[in-house]
């Protein structure tokens, strides 16, 4: 294993249902607060495969900043570039549907972690940036974190994208297709589902064009694909470790898992992600499908540790 990935992003506190009913109301089930946001999650998805991980972002020095903060030490994840302000935490509002889909409402004015700062020059053994979801949507720091990604691509580092659309928060859609579009051109990676393709209105063939080195689509249940420069395309069904709870932090243990694999196999550059085979292709999105099973077995964005993944 090589190098590190400095995952660059949001982190928030999800309120999801907690399945208990009210005595006025079917509707107004009760919340429980769940520590989470994608790039977060993804952070805490690597700590736990033994990937090191730094993570970079701003959080509130509010009780929920402080619970963000411990999570990440505790998953060992590397807080040397967190930021901390008095500004709130922002706050999503998690509904599921009868399947465990979730759906999100977010409370994100005046919040901290659209404030960060550029951190500067990152650790001398990053091996790779992460950037993606409500970071890459919510200014200023969605321009940070996009000239962040450009700059350190242009230095030879890795960059992976996970765009992670949620409607009701872009302001200005042109802008950010073009912030994605940006991040694209340079990234080695790019990780979307089926409905952040539809939403950002590209293809991963479309990615592909427009220089990403290789494309990982998640369809849901049905499984993952790989695109790749070469044209090929690499498909595995979903995997399975128990019944469904819910689908929450699916996508980011995905994003983790793949680039675990990559570490793992000493591919966490661009030109080495663009020679990968079919049969690599194949072995990592597997793995990031057992990555994705385990996550959805259980409630709220819990990824699988090293011990439960095996070999990749």
């Amino acid at each position: 294993m090589t190098g590190r990935v400095v995952v660059g992003g949001e982190a928030l506190v999800d309120l999801v249902p907690t399945g208990e009913g009210h005595p006025d109301d079917p509707a107004l089930t009760p919340l429980a607060p769940r520590l989470g946001g994608g790039p977060f999650n993804t952070a805490v998805g690597l700590g736990r495969l033994g990937v090191p991980a730094t993570m970079l972002t701003r959080l509130s020095t509010d009780p929920f900043g402080d619970a963000l903060v411990r999570r990440l030490e505790a998953n060992a994840v590397d807080t040397g570039l967190v930021q901390r302000g008095p500004e709130p935490t922002t706050l999503a509002v998690v509904t599921l549907d009868a399947a465990g889909a979730a759906r999100y409402a977010f409370h994100v004015a005046g919040s901290a972690d659209r404030l960060v700062a550029d951190p500067g020059e990152l650790p001398a053994d990053t091996a790779a940036v992460a950037v993606g979801t409500l970071s890459l949507v919510l200014e200023p720091g969605a321009s940070r974190y996009a000239d962040l990604a450009v700059r350190e691509a242009e230095r030879g580092r890795l960059v992976s994208l996970d765009p992670n659309l949620r409607p009701g928060l872009v302001d200005d859609p042109d802008a950010v297709v073009a912030r994605l579009d940006r991040i694209a051109r340079v990234a080695g990676l790019v990780k979307l589902s089926d409905e952040d393709a539809e939403r950002w209105g590209r293809t991963p063939e479309d990615v592909l064009d427009a220089g990403a080195g290789a494309v990982v689509l998640t369809r849901g249940s049905s499984g993952l694909a790989a695109y790749t420069r070469g044209g090929g395309v690499v498909t595995v069904p979903a995997d399975s470790v128990g019944p469904l709870v819910d689908t929450i932090g699916a996508g980011d243990s995905v994003h983790a898992a793949l680039l675990a694999w990559l570490a793992d196999h000493d591919a966490l550059d661009r030109d080495t992600v663009t020679r990968l085979d079919g049969d690599d292709w194949a072995a990592a999105l597997g793995f990031a499908a057992r990555a994705a099973a385990w996550t959805v077995s259980r409630a709220g964005a819990e990824p699988p540790w090293r011990r439960e993944m095996g070999d990749p």
